[in-house]
């Protein structure tokens, strides 16, 4: 199948009947970036990226955020393509200048104009999101669905320590989540570096204005239609959005 049919699919998935899985998986993850590409030309311009790590040594993996799918703290999200309703808690980094590849860890943090709590709301095109590959959920925008941005703080970018980040999940006032140095990339700065890389390579660098969120600090949960959620990052913020 190729990149363009896959990309097709996966469109036609948000908002109307889920793709099962088996139909998208690539065989590689550069077959996944080549659909993630294919996908997000079709959304509309890149407003910011995801990118993660299993653990200090892992891999990252990205995916490119459209714009229109970044949202103000605050946000309602209503409508058929809201099903799965993942929830993570995460450190967002604003750019206040373009990154057109990996930098000493200086020049990153002078790269970041701002540090600020986000939300990312994880949904799924893929039926049988639960047991899919991997690769399959990397094509699908790593499972990307929505970033709510909280308002910028007053952290230094260049004091930032994932280890050290205390991160706090509530669900209609109920906390569901607490924990400290809940990143498993631990080093935020590997993870910028290689993403500006990776970034470059695809002909999609890093631009000024475009925010990067660093992977989740409480691990995913999961909420009913009609909640509220909250998250705050000790000394970075707090962020709110509505199913």
């Amino acid at each position: 199948m190729s990149i363009d049919t896959v990309a097709d699919l996966l469109l036609a998935a948000r908002g109307g009947a889920r793709v099962p899985w088996r139909a998208v998986a690539p065989a590689d993850p550069a077959g996944a970036y080549a659909v993630q590409d294919a996908v997000a030309a079709r959304l509309g311009p890149v407003g910011g990226w995801k990118v993660g790590a299993a653990n200090p040594e892992a891999v990252p993996n990205a995916a490119p955020c459209p714009a229109a799918c970044l949202r103000g703290s605050g946000a309602v999200l209503d409508g058929p393509e809201w099903r799965l309703r993942g929830i993570e808690a995460e450190v967002g980094l604003r750019l206040g200048r373009d990154l057109d590849g990996a930098a000493p860890r200086a020049e990153l943090a002078a790269a970041v104009e701002a540090v600020l709590p986000v939300i990312e709301v994880v949904e799924t095109r893929l039926d049988g999101w639960g047991e899919a590959d991997p690769l399959a959920r990397l094509a699908d925008l790593q499972s990307h669905g929505a970033l709510i941005l909280g308002p910028p703080s007053r952290l230094d970018p260049a004091a930032l320590d994932l280890r050290t980040v205390a991160a706090d999940l509530s669900v209609d006032g109920r906390a569901v989540a607490a924990t400290r140095g809940g990143n498993p990339a631990e080093d935020v700065w590997r993870l910028l570096a290689w993403l500006a890389d990776h970034a470059a390579a695809r002909g999609r660098p890093l631009r000024a204005g475009q925010v990067v969120t660093t992977g989740s600090c409480t691990g995913m949960l999961f909420c009913a239609q009609g909640t509220r959620v909250a998250a705050e990052l000790a000394g970075i913020g707090a962020v709110a959005m509505r199913f």
